[in-house]
């Protein structure tokens, strides 16, 4: 029985734990949190979006330039085995109206205990409280502890140590310097799934911060996406926000500034609403025309007067053109600390078919800390457990 040491208590190393203890190796599992699983939890906290029930050839370009990478391995362990894996812990899943795949019971704490059980029953030693710091001079893995220091000199090691996103969780990308000094590429990390910065006016802000923008279609450059999103105190956020995130960020990066459409009305043609502005309003203000009429909220009522300040002298057919297409102007990216997730991490040149090291043998990655992105909608998960479960295969392989 092979000594394995796993980095990371989150879901990818979990699943290879879980994996590797089933493929009858010893397995220890290091997290520097003093509890394991913090961030799956984070991610069940508006209910656990586990994947998504899209056919699986449009579920795999979710992940663009990363895709025909990681494809192999979310086939090997698809949608249908994480709805599997999940209904044998005694949390069956059910489809919502999105497409998404939620557990029943839509929390994802009852999940994880049942997971870290069978952990245990498994055998596999959890180590809670181990911060790793790299390899020391004899090339043993070297964690700092509350007691001190520690190390461990195992005979193959999985880093899963996620991104870069919520480090109080745990994830910070403390690890980066330890895998670069070794020669390792490290694509730079950057926020993904995140808010963006909008130059709001005071009142505009002070009235609508918290507000959502519901059934709303958003487009950016060629791509559109319909959706929700909230306004906040310096941006925009949101589902429909997140799904744009990496191509409007990309854009800041390079230009500064980024020109945001808002469709206010998907489902109604310019024309129409022309047709439903220009019947005689009654003494009726224009607030009261769009909410009755159209049925615009308030905060979408007040984008449409942060947009164009003169919009209630527009005649209709201008009016229902600025409601079509709402020019939203951002300025800058959320912080990565406050992003659900982050791009950038270990180049995929760098590992072998295995998710081995090249330059490190015996050394394998997994999870959010390779160079790959994914919009929200499980896609995150998915492809977090199944580089889990495809490193533990290739570790089991290596050693046999």
């Amino acid at each position: 029985m092979a000594g394995i040491a796993i980095i990371g208590g989150g879901p990818a190393g979990l699943a290879a734990a879980e994996k590797l203890a089933a493929l009858g190796h010893g397995v220890t599992l290091y997290e520097r949190m003093p509890s394991l699983g913090r961030k799956f939890l984070l991610a069940g906290r508006g209910g656990l979006n586990l994947t998504h029930s899209e056919p699986l050839a449009a579920f795999l370009t979710r992940y663009g330039s990363a895709g025909e990478r990681l494809a192999p391995l979310i086939r090997a362990w698809d949608p249908a085995a994480l709805r599997s894996w999940a209904e044998g812990l005694g949390e069956e899943t059910f489809t919502g109206s999105s497409g998404r795949v939620f557990p029943r019971s839509f929390k994802t704490s009852p999940l994880l205990r049942a997971w870290l059980r069978r952990l245990a029953d498994q055998g596999v030693t959890m180590r809670p409280g181990h911060r790793w710091e790299g390899w020391d001079e004899t090339g043993a893995l070297s964690f700092r502890t509350g007691d001190g220091a520690a190390s461990a000199m195992p005979d193959a090691t999985l880093l899963a140590l996620g991104g870069a996103s919520w480090p109080r969780l745990g994830s910070d990308a403390s690890w980066v310097p330890f895998l670069t000094a070794r020669g390792i590429a490290i694509t730079p990390l950057r926020p993904s799934n995140m808010g963006f910065k909008v130059p709001w006016s005071l009142y505009f802000a002070s009235r609508h911060t918290g507000s959502p923008l519901k059934r709303i279609a958003l487009t950016f450059g060629d791509r559109s996406v319909r959706g929700e999103a909230m306004i906040t105190d310096e941006g925009i956020e949101g589902g429909a926000i997140y799904a744009l995130s990496a191509v409007i960020r990309e854009a800041v990066a390079t230009a500064g500034h980024a020109m945001l459409t808002i469709d206010l009305c998907p489902d109604a043609e310019a024309r129409s609403l022309a047709e439903r502005l220009a019947e005689p309003r009654k003494g009726e203000s224009l607030a009261n025309v769009l909410r009755k009429r159209l049925g615009l909220s308030p905060a979408q009522i007040g984008l449409l007067h942060e947009a164009d300040r003169g919009a209630a002298a527009l005649p209709p057919p201008d009016l229902a053109a600025l409601i079509k297409a709402v020019p939203v102007t951002i300025t800058g990216v959320q912080s990565i600390d406050r992003a659900i997730s982050t791009a950038g991490g270990i180049a995929l040149a760098e590992l072998d078919d295995n998710l081995m090291l090249r330059k490190r043998p015996g050394v394998f990655a997994a999870g959010e800390m390779l160079d790959w992105e994914a919009p929200t909608g499980g896609y995150l998960l998915q492809a977090c457990f199944a580089t889990g479960i495809a490193a533990a295969n290739g570790i089991d392989r290596y050693l046999r």
